[in-house]
């Protein structure tokens, strides 16, 4: 925040002077209603302010527009998330704004997600004029490309004149379409302003032919005929899996696209959550990452053929099981974010996948063997029941239990914000297929930072959600609670604390290290009252200690609306455990499924096939 007062830049003007000079019009606040004009003509709905003196002129120009939602966020980290949020949720870019200085620095994290994740953001930091460049100005720094490659786009234009007003709608519409391309993403504009930073709106220039025109966020395409035809041929007749992660569908025609698909070829389909296609129907498989843990089911479901769609899933053990099954992978991405880094893709495909699925029905390649399928539905019941078994029998708060209580919890047409690190994997591993909840995760950098100030962006633009954080990234973020009492949300913001970092008791560094060491350097324990802080922002919060009372806690705060904070409590020694227990009840169910009586050598081997091995793709 920028909290001191602008200085006259040398030889620039006085505002009371110009005042009085009868200066009708302020050309830079004339230059920001511009562009916010030609944004909102094309689509844009809400801005996220952080505020700042040397930001004035866009700031008012958001104000002054009544079409624009604006959100103003103290904490410039927190703004940017909130902004990341709304872009995540909509599809479709906020503004973000801040003055110059450290505030733009800021932004980092968040422009870094976004580009990741490939999520649209208008990124605005108002900066010195040229003259306070390279002298020491107070509040000044290097703010050119600060966010280095990250940008879509990035443009510093100069301080607005009057000549260059023709071409102010051309800077807004490039900014738009830029953030809106084959790959949504931020896009930074870096706009100097000299004072007076207020004054009267002149007459904005004519609207232009691009004004009303939208761009779809990685615009559906489909793939040529002949990469098509090689894909069916891969496909056709064989044993195999589409992995779905986020990105993989857009809205329930693309669901019903890839479901299709699958049902087609007699394929299951392992997603996430964040997919969109992790919803009752028959094929989709959401324990298998329990079930992939045992080594004798593993060998038993080894596909030939893995179409993987969208993002990354979280399961470590699902993306090793694929590598060691020697399948022929192909990645589809609509945003040209196609990810490889175990380097075993046969083909990459920038393609929508919705496209490209229902392409692969037109064409009709043959399904797999009939007992395919069957084989993995079987196997997710036992998943399924090998969970809720374990899990009976427990009181306590267990991290799986309350991950999938929060998302059972949620009624249609809400959202759930699921945090990385340990959450974002109890939801991926152990919840159960749900339809009506989005959920969303900002899985582009797999960080903890900002979650809950996302979860604030998607409320403020979709409505109801709910966000499950562990309780570092809660302290995180913890300046997202300032003033959110005061919002017009509902947002129940569920807290898994452990006092510290728990997924590390997973890692083998608790095991090599002494307790005093992993402690100090990976346990982390904070000893903070997370209650106390949410009430010392005036938010309503409660501690609970059991299964029964995080449900009640959750159906609560979800019936009295607005802002509240539920801390579940949990020791990360015993969720290790719950964990284990876990995996061996699903192995449990699993392997009476598959009648596996024998752990030896070959048990659970998977049938031959006469079938040749799938073409190449290369």
């Amino acid at each position: 925040m920028d909290d001191s007062p602008a200085a006259p830049a040398p030889g620039g003007h006085d505002p009371d002077a110009s005042e009085a000079a009868g200066v009708d019009v302020n050309v830079a606040v004339t230059f920001c209603a511009t562009l916010v004009d030609e944004w909102v003509r094309r689509g844009l709905r809400h801005a996220v302010v952080a505020p700042g003196s040397r930001s004035t002129p866009m700031a008012t120009a958001l104000a002054g527009d009544e079409r624009v939602a604006v959100h103003v966020v103290l904490d410039e980290r927190a703004a940017a998330f909130t902004a990341l949020g709304v872009g995540a949720a909509t599809g479709v870019p906020a503004v973000l704004l801040c003055t110059s200085g450290t505030a733009a620095a800021e932004f980092h994290a968040a422009v870094v997600e976004a580009h990741q994740a490939a999520v649209p953001m208008l990124v605005i930091t108002a900066d010195r004029p040229p003259e306070l460049q390279g002298v020491w100005a107070p509040q000044t720094i290097d703010q050119r490309e600060l966010f280095g490659g990250a940008p879509r786009w990035y443009c510093e234009p100069g301080p607005p004149t009057t000549d260059g007003a023709p071409w102010w709608r051309d800077l807004a519409d490039d900014a738009f379409d830029r953030a809106l391309g084959v790959t949504p993403g931020p896009v930074h504009l870096n706009l100097a302003f000299r004072e007076p930073l207020s004054g009267p709106v002149g007459d904005l220039p004519p609207v232009g032919e691009r004004a009303g025109a939208t761009v779809t966020p990685g615009a559906p395409w489909g793939v040529p005929d002949e990469e098509l035809a090689r894909l069916a041929s891969a496909c056709a007749g064989r044993r195999g899996v589409i992995v779905a992660g986020a990105r993989a569908t857009v809205d329930g025609a693309d669901v019903d696209a890839l479901l299709g698909l699958a049902d087609a070829l007699g394929w299951p389909v392992l997603c996430d959550a964040p997919s969109g296609c992790r919803v009752p129907r028959p094929g989709v498989v959401s324990s298998f990452d329990p079930l992939l843990r045992d080594p004798v089911v593993a060998d038993a479901l080894r596909p030939d053929v893995a179409l993987r769609v969208g993002g990354l899933l979280s399961s470590k053990v699902l993306q090793q099981w694929l590598t060691a099954s020697g399948a022929v992978q192909v990645g589809v991405d609509r945003a040209d974010r196609v990810p490889d880094p175990d380097r075993v893709l046969a083909r990459t495909i920038p393609a929508d996948p919705a496209t490209v699925c229902r392409q692969l029905l037109a064409v009709g390649p043959a399904p797999a063997p009939s007992d395919w399928r069957a084989r993995w539905e079987a196997l997710e019941v036992a998943g399924r029941t090998g969970i809720d078994v374990s899990l009976a029998g427990r009181a306590e708060v267990s991290e799986p239990a309350v991950a999938i209580d929060t998302l059972a919890a949620l009624p249609d047409g809400s959202s759930l914000v699921v945090s990385s690190s340990m959450p974002v994997r109890d939801v991926e591993w152990y919840s159960p297929p749900r339809s009506g909840v989005r959920v969303l995760a900002n899985r582009g950098a797999n960080g903890i930072d900002g979650v809950v100030s996302t979860a604030l962006g998607v409320a403020l633009a979709t409505g109801p959600t709910a966000v499950l954080v562990g309780d570092l990234a809660f302290l995180h973020d913890s300046t997202a609670l300032i003033s959110l009492r005061d919002r017009d949300v509902d947002l129940v913001i569920v807290v898994v604390d452990n006092d510290g970092g728990g997924i590390f008791s997973f890692l083998p560094q608790r095991d090599h290290l002494p307790d005093a060491t992993f402690e100090q350097l990976f346990g982390t324990p904070h000893g903070t009252d997370l209650v106390a802080l949410a009430a010392a922002h005036g938010l309503d919060a409660e501690r609970v200690a059991s299964r029964t009372g995080v449900q009640a806690a959750i159906a609560g705060a979800l019936t009295r609306g607005g802002v509240r904070v539920v801390v579940a409590e949990s020791d990360r020694a015993v969720n290790v455990e719950v964990h284990r227990e876990i995996n061996e009840s699903v192995a449990r169910a699993a392997g009476a499924v598959l009648d596996v009586t024998s752990r030896g050598p070959g048990a659970g081997e998977n049938a031959a096939s006469d079938e040749p091995p799938p073409r190449p793709l290369g």
